[in-house]
């Protein structure tokens, strides 16, 4: 018997020659019945609440990640430059740690991105949900090692006197920090490129996603991938695929927020396995 359920109480028919179990209500401290219940291990309202979480922070994702690195990180470091580099860092010192804070808090909302998404999908799929979830979190390690090259690379800047410009060896040093930074974010991208292509397949697949949204994923997938593989191998520059596919995970954000407030657990198909659980739309409008 698992652990929690409630012996039930003997009774014994007219004849007393047999014995039937009947499940009886447990009396609370205040003696009124408490029923039975035999709840699904996922509920609407959870579901609900991670779709929201996940969605609302993935909206603000790309809000500090818009400034973060765009315009505090990529807006100032030249990558081919020392000491045009190492200039603009300088003269724009605060809103170069003000993009690395925003970078931070970025990877500490892909935590809470990573377990909303795997709620929201652990209907579907619980193994690929999980899968999913993991790869978000190591590439969220990976990001914060890459912005971890930032901050050295302020740190030694801001570190001793004044030298002449184009002679401070700390400037190229900065400049091989930069680098670092970008390669090893590129790389990330081939993991985060691989989580969407699960996300794809797995919102593709649950019934309750638009099949489109699924598709969209999987294209942001793809991108992802491809530029995380074409930067690392690329011997010059290299035009990002992701600009024109990113639509997907940002359409997921405004879904997830918006209809995702309307996911219902259909009771009557539920199942104590949680990969099995039936979900639909309260309010369909596909």
């Amino acid at each position: 018997m698992r652990a929690g359920h409630l012996m039930a109480p003997m009774t014994y028919s007219a004849d007393e020659t047999t014995m039937t179990h009947r499940p009886q209500p447990a009396p609370n401290t205040a003696g009124h019945p408490i029923p039975i219940l035999n709840r699904p291990p996922l509920t609407s309202r959870s579901i609900r609440t991670a779709s929201v979480i996940a969605g609302a922070s993935l909206l603000l994702m790309a809000a500090l990640a818009g400034f973060g690195y765009i315009v505090a990180v990529d807006g100032l470091v030249a990558y081919d430059d020392a000491t045009r580099n190492a200039t603009n860092i300088l003269e724009s010192s605060g809103l170069f740690r003000s993009g690395i804070i925003s970078l931070y808090i970025v990877i500490t909302l892909d935590l809470v991105v990573a377990w909303g998404l795997y709620r929201v999908f652990t209907p579907v799929n619980r193994t690929l949900s999980a899968v999913g979830a993991w790869m978000r979190i190591v590439y969220g390690g990976i990001f914060a090692v890459a912005v971890a090259q930032l901050v050295r690379v302020l740190r030694l800047l801001n570190t001793g006197g004044a030298a002449t410009e184009g002679t401070d060896p700390r400037y190229a040093e900065a400049l091989a920090g930069v680098n670092r930074f970008a390669d090893i974010y590129d790389a990330g991208l081939i993991l985060f490129g691989a989580h969407l292509l699960i996300i794809g397949w797995l919102a593709f697949k649950a019934g309750y996603v638009p099949k489109w949204l699924g598709v969209l994923l999987v294209a942001s997938g793809v991108g992802y991938v491809v530029d995380g593989v074409g930067a690392l191998l690329s011997a010059g520059p290299w035009t990002d695929v992701s600009t024109f596919t990113f639509i997907g995970e940002f359409l997921l954000a405004v879904w997830l927020v918006i209809r995702g407030r309307r996911i219902t657990l259909n009771e009557g198909d539920a199942s104590d396995d949680p990969t099995r659980d039936a979900m639909q739309l309260a309010d369909v409008a596909d």
